[in-house]
């Protein structure tokens, strides 16, 4: 298994499936205006992955679920309930989501992922925090493809 970290655009990376950093989906997903990665699917890939998520209903803490990609050239998305109900990660909400997106990943035979930091955005993460316990986690699974982790940084184009 390889983990890099990155800094870049999630949507950008070389990846079979990414991950989407999303809340518990008790709020239909259309009354929301997403933001951060979950917002920048929503552009790009458009409305297709929401509509399919928002069938499967509320997600445990931690939870994770895989979509389509839609428009994006990924093999899937995989959201994941990265932050409780007043909209704030924690320790145990990062590490829950990181393993559940691992397990699918495993379960669906994807070769490559990349997460951004689960809760660093308006989860109100501190990101050198988030980062540290996502690579413990990493680190204790086995997984024979590679992991990319990354810190958002606009691009300029």
């Amino acid at each position: 298994m390889t983990i890099l970290t990155v800094e870049g655009d999630v949507l950008d990376q070389p990846v079979e499936v990414i991950v989407n950093a999303w809340n518990r989906n008790v709020i239909p997903w259309w009354l929301l205006l997403p933001q951060g990665v979950s917002g920048a699917i929503k552009r790009r890939a458009g409305l297709g992955p929401f509509r399919e998520l928002g069938r499967r209903g509320p997600i445990p803490l931690g939870g994770a679920v895989l979509t389509s990609a839609g428009k994006l050239p990924f093999r899937g998305i995989i959201h994941v309930a990265g932050i409780n109900l007043l909209w704030r990660s924690s320790q145990r909400s990062v590490r829950l989501s990181t393993q559940s997106a691992m397990q699918l990943a495993i379960e669906h035979g994807f070769a490559s992922i990349a997460f951004p930091l689960i809760g660093a955005g308006s989860g109100g993460g501190r990101p050198e925090q988030i980062e540290a316990w996502m690579q413990e986690e990493l680190g204790q699974i086995a997984f024979s493809g590679e992991i990319l982790i990354v810190r958002f940084r606009p691009n300029r184009r």
